[in-house]
């Protein structure tokens, strides 16, 4: 079957912008273009045999003054995101300032109706924040390519789309640096998620960069994915105590982390007695757990702030940066501890005593100001003790 032409086939065409061709394709009466160009448009459109979106149509007129965030996990996965409610603040504000209302749609992977497009002819949105991108989503490339204003949290490469997110690997090359530091050799991870989501593939990265700057070397035993919520945690760290030995876990989330340390709990082991724990997000309830939990924090509200403005400025056709990166911070609690004083999980070997130099850690160098038009914005991880 061959594929359906798009507003960036018409723009390469006609030689304009995309911006060019929604403005001539929704015959935008506020802005004014030279007949010239108009023309050429309309050729190429009719040449390529490109019919624009209905629902692209009724979102170029902005009239909906609705903004839709989308969340690409089941509606019980996003029932456990602990940190929903601050994201979620931060855009509602954002959205305020420009008289805009938010409305939140949960779109499961693999749910009946599960397209975008369905989504903003039912709800009449005016633009999307998508939370938790897949590489799996030629629905979103198709949208993206139709000229759709649509900001991600998180990214995906080779999509022309602006984002907002941490950055994931940095964060998560400080977790595990923070437990090299400690004296850990053999560490596991739990990923936040499955790897066609890209803040899952992100932050395993950072995890193998961090052993890799150590010297470690990986064992594909140690990796096993998560799932957004608790239970795949518990899973998650049973199936690692059945194969393999280790005294420090990176949990990709915080949530999954609760789980694994229910499952160590389980299995009669102790955190951080016998296996440290690292999380990622700092939800609330982090500080709550038994023990406090070690984790980066990342800012919920700021996260979605950002977004949120982002949208309204790509709504306005105003230039805005292709990717921004907010900054983590690992925040040090009482669910680790050096490897000289822990058990080896499903063993019994110990990891020698690490020196003080190794106790300190590296903070990684900070990065980032604000951002500017098409720039990348670098994060960075600072560490602090709660």
């Amino acid at each position: 079957m061959a594929r359906r032409p798009t507003s960036a086939d018409v723009a390469r065409e006609a030689g304009v912008s995309r911006t060019t061709v929604s403005f001539v394709l929704n015959e935008r009466p506020d802005v004014k273009l030279p007949d010239e160009t108009r023309q050429r448009v309309l050729a190429a459109a009719t040449r390529l045999g490109y019919q624009p979106n209905a629902s692209a149509r009724r979102l170029a007129g902005g009239h909906s003054h609705v903004i839709a965030l989308v969340m690409r996990q089941s509606p019980e996965q996003v029932a456990s995101d602990a940190g929903l409610a601050e994201t979620l603040r931060g855009l509602v504000a954002a959205a305020r300032t420009s008289g805009f209302r938010v409305m939140v749609e949960p779109l499961a992977p693999d749910g009946p109706h599960a397209t975008y497009t369905s989504l903003l002819r039912a709800q009449h949105a005016d633009g999307l924040v998508i939370s938790g991108p897949r590489v799996d989503d030629p629905s979103l490339v198709e949208l993206v390519d139709d000229g759709f204003p649509i900001v991600l949290q998180g990214a995906l490469p080779d999509v022309s789309c602006p984002s907002v997110d941490v950055d994931n690997v940095v964060g998560a090359r400080g977790a595990v640096d923070h437990l090299v530091a400690l004296g850990h050799r053999r560490i596991a991870c739990i990923t936040n998620a499955p790897l066609v989501y890209t803040a899952a593939q992100e932050r395993l990265t950072g995890y193998r960069e961090a052993l890799a700057a150590a010297g470690i070397e990986p064992d594909p035993d140690l990796v096993i994915e998560g799932g957004f919520d608790a239970s795949s945690g518990h899973r998650a760290m049973a199936e690692l105590l059945q194969r393999t030995t280790f005294t420090a876990a990176f949990v990709a989330s915080d949530v999954v982390a609760l789980g694994a340390i229910g499952a160590l709990r389980a299995a009669g082991l102790d955190c951080p007695a016998d296996v440290s724990i690292v999380g990622f997000d700092d939800i609330p309830l982090a500080a709550y757990f038994d023990p406090p939990l070690t984790t980066v924090r990342l800012p919920a509200f700021e996260l979605g702030q950002a977004a949120g403005r982002a949208l309204l400025d790509r709504i306005a056709e105003r230039e805005i940066a292709a990717r921004t990166l907010l900054r983590t911070e690992l925040v040090i609690r009482s669910s680790t501890r050096a490897a000289h004083a822990v058990g080896s999980a499903n063993g019994t070997d110990r990891v020698p005593q690490v020196t003080g130099s190794q106790e300190r850690g590296v903070t990684p160098p900070p990065g980032g100001g604000r951002s500017t038009p098409g720039r990348r914005q670098e994060g960075s991880t600072t560490h602090a003790h709660r």
